[in-house]
């Protein structure tokens, strides 16, 4: 218990029998009370001392939370929340595992196994137009992704895709990688094929396999993204170019925040409190830059100097923000490409729940990092 308060031992006594509730009721809705700074006697954990929303006041419809995530530092959100205790201080008990590929995480949230996940916008868009009634409610990372390219193929970075052509390209079917090379590939009249004047694409069912595939003598480049491009540059590969260097893909949403469409009805409270512990994680990672690059080692096991690259290296940027315009924009993009059939996002669109989460930490804390993303959400919502 908080030293500060030195109870006597009638009223620890009274403490006791009423519960830690009686002391949560001296509670406001904006800020914990004492009792919720750090456990007590009676609790075992923040949230089971100050309950549901200890640190929002929200009355939680659940508090047990699964997520899944990528192998990728894309995802940091949830990394850093979990290791700062964002999460404990919404009253949340989350789980983090992480997965293979977009299908399996969409498996995930249809079979209620995941409660969210961290999706590339690309799938999460393809899946929607197919019948799958999961939403966006969130953002993870714009930008962050590219190709590379064996050395003897180009003897600097970012010379373009047109020294892709007659090569064999290994790439991720219904992903933003994909997507993005043809975006590029059409822009410089490059078409896809098996000619010398054509670019090759050999799908995989993931990334990994996709990045693996160049060990593979007939695999002369490959999608990367974060932290793919920084292991392939340390193992001699050159990068083809960096999606936030390419004016075509100028903030693309790569990864979204993602749940069953009837979850965000049924526990909008919930989601509320997962997006504060999501805006409180991007708030540390604009203020501690080394404990943000360690918080993400735990969970991306690569050499620190990599994670530093792709997470403050300009390559991309990791927000909460849901970027809803970004998003319908890539959307009529991969209709123009023939990824899916047009369909009404409007519906599986939730910004309600950012909006919620923001102003209610804005109402606690107004420095300029919160007020830009307040500024960003108006802007691009």
């Amino acid at each position: 218990m908080n030293n500060k308060l030195k109870y006597t031992s009638i009223l620890t006594a009274l403490a006791l029998l009423t519960g830690c509730n009686g002391l949560n009721n001296s509670s406001s809705s904006t800020g914990s009370s004492d009792c919720c700074s750090e456990k007590s006697e009676c609790c075992e954990t923040v949230a089971d001392c100050c309950g549901d929303g200890a640190s929002s006041g929200l009355s939680l419809e659940k508090t047990d939370i699964n997520i899944g995530y990528l192998n990728s530092t894309a995802h940091l959100l949830a990394f850093v929340a979990e290791e700062e205790g964002f999460f404990e201080e919404e009253g949340l008990d989350v789980t983090l595992t992480q997965f293979s590929s977009a299908a399996e995480l969409v498996n995930g949230l249809e079979s209620d196994k995941l409660d969210v996940a961290f999706i590339g916008s690309v799938p999460t868009l393809t899946f929607q137009s197919q019948g799958h009634d999961v939403s966006v409610f969130g953002g993870a990372m714009t930008n962050g992704h590219g190709y590379v390219i064996k050395s003897e193929y180009a003897d600097e970075d970012e010379l373009g895709v047109e020294i892709l052509k007659g090569r064999n390209v290994a790439s991720v079917k219904n992903s933003v990688q994909d997507a993005e090379l043809q975006i590029l590939l059409k822009n410089a009249g490059i078409g896809i094929g098996e000619g010398d004047d054509e670019v090759n694409i050999v799908y995989f069912d993931s990334q990994k396999d996709a990045y693996a595939a160049l060990m593979n003598k007939t695999i002369d480049a490959a999608s990367a993204y974060s932290p793919y491009t920084s292991l392939a540059k340390s193992q001699g590969y050159r990068v083809v170019y960096y999606c936030a260097h390419e004016e075509a893909l100028a903030n693309q949403p790569c990864c979204r925040q993602v749940a069953k469409t009837s979850s965000l009805k049924d526990a909008p409270n919930t989601y509320t409190a997962l997006e504060r512990a999501f805006i409180k994680a991007y708030h540390f990672t604009q203020t501690d830059h080394e404990g943000t690059v360690s918080d993400v080692k735990k969970y991306i096991d690569i050499e620190e100097d990599f994670i530093d690259t792709e997470v403050y290296g300009g390559f991309s940027v990791s927000s909460p923000d849901p970027d809803k315009q970004g998003t319908l924009a890539l959307k009529d993009t991969i209709v123009e490409l023939g990824y899916t059939e047009d369909y009404d996002i409007e519906p599986y669109y939730n910004t309600d729940i950012y909006r919620s989460a923001l102003d209610s930490i804005l109402a606690e804390n107004s420095d300029d990092i919160y007020k830009a993303l307040k500024e960003h959400f108006d802007e691009y919502e």
